[in-house]
């Protein structure tokens, strides 16, 4: 009985600190891989003049693609906020998907739209649209409104794109706050590289929470007030800064943000468009994308650009929060489990020996990992089969390298784009970085143990996301 009880404490312990050190190695990596793209990054853009390509006709024709549900507290702000992009070859178009509140009525109040007769090119089957808007002012000309049946996220997205008249689509949440040259920087990555077909370019997200916004633009950059959007504001600086630009620089990217990206046309529309059948429909598409040009053949790229392009408001709730991260988790194992001939496939090269094994084990795997180790801990300490120093020492490890990494993030963002310049949200982001682990980090973790509980009860909702609005500028 004591040998089988010390085979047990053993494989528990150094399986968990063998599992540790391969994902603190692969931080490390990531954290290492991706100061080389950033300054190669900002070295070349700092020749680059945007303003050519601004008003020149021979830029890539955008369709920008914003689905809104229930969106009509900021629905007007973000509108205006797309509006103003500056870029010639532009259209917008809003896909009303079924809302229930004020949001259409209030579009076709402020921007004077009639219902106008519009051929919609059904290559992608959708839910029945019920009417397409155009502005009686010509200066909204770039604007269309589509009114459909609700059917998702991913559903209306598919509307846009048979909508979509351009050579590239932009698919964005209506809820976001873009920078005046967004779409500009998005645009460059498919003009520039020709060796490799570039299918998707995504850019960093931000939180706006706090922020002053004005008219649809983002008139002062805040550090978010309260504790939950503001640690999210350290997690996106680090997931964005390091971890996509290391792997855009190894070509390995399998996910834009649903919140902003860019795609090519052509080929969203070869692979069928948006897949309803799952709620992580952003990086379903980037996966089937990648997938479908390795078996043709076809050289290609996913790039990032670590410019502060987009500003969305985070959950600022532990209820909203954890129905992101729900559906966050829900949607990875899907998209892992749809593409599961890509595991260890070398057919696939880098994507299928490197990218997606790494989704596996340290994505989907980590917070199963970390949950049944808790539970495995609280039994071992029950039978008092703990060696407490090894113990207290691994965690203090992991402790410590967390925030470290963090710590190290915060640095990346100052040296580079330096958004929260003063001293106090400097402190203030990395005292967040020391109570993320404490509090932050276990609600995700056990959100994420719900969105596999919910999977297993084949649970498909989206889960409904509360705005609250931004903040405007006191007179």
């Amino acid at each position: 009985m004591v040998s089988w009880q010390s085979f047990l404490i053993d494989f528990f312990t150094y399986g968990l600190l063998t599992y540790s050190l391969l994902l603190l190695s692969c931080y490390i990596f990531i954290a290492a891989f991706s100061i080389g793209e950033i300054r190669n990054y900002l070295r070349k853009n700092s020749f680059t003049d945007y303003g050519v390509l601004a008003g020149s006709r021979q830029a890539p024709s955008i369709s920008i693609l914003a689905p809104a549900y229930n969106e009509g507290a900021n629905i007007i702000e973000n509108v205006r906020s797309l509006l103003s992009i500056n870029y010639t070859n532009l259209e917008v178009i809003i896909i009303n998907d079924g809302s229930k509140d004020d949001s259409l009525s209030k579009l076709i109040e402020v921007y004077d739209l009639y219902k106008a007769d519009f051929f919609v090119n059904g290559q992608i089957e959708t839910k029945e649209v019920r009417g397409v808007y155009r502005s009686r002012k010509i200066v909204y000309r770039k604007l269309i409104v589509v009114d459909k049946q609700n059917g998702g996220k991913a559903d209306a997205l598919n509307v846009g794109i048979n909508v979509s008249s351009n050579d590239y689509i932009v698919c964005i949440d209506v809820d976001c706050i873009l920078e005046q040259d967004a779409i500009l920087k998005l645009a460059k990555p498919f003009l520039e590289n020709t060796k490799k077909r570039v299918i998707a370019t995504g850019g960093v997200i931000r939180i706006a929470n706090s922020c002053i916004v004005e008219n649809g633009r983002l008139l002062k950059v805040r550090l978010p007030r309260q504790f939950l959007p503001r640690v999210q504001t350290l997690e996106y600086i680090r997931a964005f800064l390091l971890g996509r630009m290391a792997w855009s620089r190894l070509n390995g990217l399998l996910l834009i943000s649903g919140a902003f990206g860019a795609f090519d046309k052509e080929i969203v529309v070869k692979c069928g468009g948006y897949n309803h059948k799952t709620v992580g429909e952003d990086m379903e598409l980037v996966v089937r994308m990648r997938r479908y040009m390795e078996e043709k053949g076809i050289a290609h790229k996913v790039s990032f650009i670590p410019d502060p392009l987009c500003w969305t408001e985070a959950p600022s709730t532990f209820k909203i929060l954890g129905r992101q991260r729900n559906r966050w988790t829900r949607g990875t194992i899907e998209t892992l489990q749809m593409h599961k001939v890509m595991f260890f496939n070398p057919k696939y090269r880098l994507l299928g020996m490197i990218s997606y094994p790494y989704w596996f084990f340290f994505e989907f795997l980590a917070p199963l990992v970390e949950f049944f180790g808790f539970i495995a801990f609280i039994v071992f300490a029950g039978f008092g089969l703990i060696q407490w120093s090894f113990f207290l020492g691994l965690l203090l490890f992991i402790f410590s390298f967390g925030f470290l990494y963090s710590v190290f993030a915060i640095l990346m963002e100052v040296l580079t784009y330096n958004q929260y310049k003063t001293n106090r949200n400097l402190l203030l982001l990395i005292l967040t970085a020391f109570l993320e682990p404490l509090i932050f980090h276990p609600f995700v973790v056990w959100s994420a143990i719900k969105g596999n509980i919910d999977l297993l009860r084949k649970k498909n909702s989206w889960g409904e996301m509360t705005r609250k609005g931004f903040t405007k500028e006191k007179v």
